[in-house]
């Protein structure tokens, strides 16, 4: 691979439903370059190939991995898929960004991590929420002492049928099975973007609780979690609500999120991301009896998205690591596969002593893939 150019060549392997949002970052961008496509699906390939104007594809991504002119491979297929597509990749010398969750046991992302570790290519986990505006701008206050010392964390998740764009049915029908696997779509997967977030915000986690039911059946909302600290006495908490016959007005999904942050000092308070169900300032801190209005930042959910995918070519070119590495994400499976593990033990949970060996004991009724 050749890291003297200046601009980096990109193969997209799955271009479903979520490619959508990453495609804009490609357009006259720099630093990179989408080239060419593969997915399984070939009248999805002919429609994205049409759509972006990427005139390469195909269903092989052998042809992906073997190009020698293609730097960045992005893997955005289904979580189970992930481990054999990332580590050939990286063994093929190339840049992977693999799409969140990383994959779906532990034994799975530590080999993935291993394999990051031994090739020269550079290896990240695609989750947007850390790159969206209104949340960098918060973090930066955080560390910048404005409302004191950490007390409190409060993510909101309020997700429902109406006011977001239409997605594929067959995209919702496999995140929705994956609860039979001892997953979730609202903990695991759509949660993955605000445990990715608590860690971000505030680290490691020491211990977890959690009461999570069932809607539906397969829908694993309403949700009450909550989480303490190992290096801070702050605590977490995570409310999740699917409430079907709500309208979430959005121009992506229909999920009402917001982040609560209190301090010794003062308050801030995250109104949106990727819906937007009230009108209020993206971002709002209170500190020393004034309100503070942040209502000139980028409150787009897709300036996320660019954002993200736009790092990870700066990054390989400038020499560094982003945000997102695999023990990142490893770090979050582990979160979330501990809360689970909480809401049917009805007891707390360390997230350092999950295994997969209790998971598929205690999740999928001891079945380990």
């Amino acid at each position: 691979m050749n890291r003297a150019k200046d601009k980096l060549k990109v193969g997209m392997i799955g271009v479903g439903d979520i490619t959508m949002l990453h495609r804009p970052a490609y357009v006259d961008f720099s630093h990179a370059e989408l080239v060419a496509l593969c997915d399984l699906d070939e009248a999805l390939l002919k429609k994205r190939s049409a759509e972006w104007g990427v005139a390469r594809t195909t269903t092989n991504h052998e042809e992906i991995l073997g190009d020698p002119d293609i730097d960045i491979v992005e893997v955005n297929t289904p979580h189970h898929t992930h481990r054999r597509l990332v580590i050939d990749a990286l063994e093929a010398g190339k840049n992977v960004a693999c799409q969140k969750p990383m994959t779906v046991t532990i034994a799975d992302a530590e080999a993935m991590i291993a394999a990051a570790d031994q090739s020269r290519g550079r290896f990240r986990v695609i989750e947007n929420f850390v790159f969206y505006p209104p949340y960098v701008r918060a973090k930066e206050l955080i560390d910048a002492g404005e409302i004191g010392e950490v007390l409190t964390i409060r993510f909101k998740l309020g997700t429902g049928l109406f006011g977001g764009r239409w997605v594929p049915i067959k995209s919702e029908i496999w995140h929705l099975m994956e609860i039979e696997k001892g997953m979730g779509q609202a903990v695991f997967d759509d949660g993955y973007h605000k445990l990715s977030m608590a860690i971000h915000y505030l680290g490691q986690i020491e211990a977890v609780k959690g009461y999570i039911d069932r809607t539906f059946a397969f829908i694993d909302s309403p949700a009450q979690l909550i989480w303490r600290y190992k290096d801070s006495a702050a605590l977490g908490s995570f409310d999740i609500a699917f409430s079907p016959n709500a309208y979430t007005k959005s121009k992506y999904f229909s999920a009402d999120e917001r982040i609560d942050i209190v301090g010794t000092r003062g308050t801030i308070r995250l109104n949106q991301c990727t819906a937007q169900l009230l009108n209020e300032p993206p971002l709002e801190m209170y500190r020393d009896g004034q309100r503070f209005l942040f209502d000139d930042i980028d409150s787009d959910w897709q300036a996320s998205f660019t954002a993200g995918i736009m790092d990870f070519p700066r990054a390989i070119l400038e020499g560094r690591d982003t945000l997102l590495t695999g023990r990142r994400a490893l770090d979050v499976m582990k979160f979330a596969f501990a809360l689970i593990l909480s809401a049917k033990r009805g007891s707390e949970v360390r997230p350092d002593d999950v295994t997969d060996e209790i998971i598929a004991e205690e999740l999928q009724g001891g079945k380990h893939d």
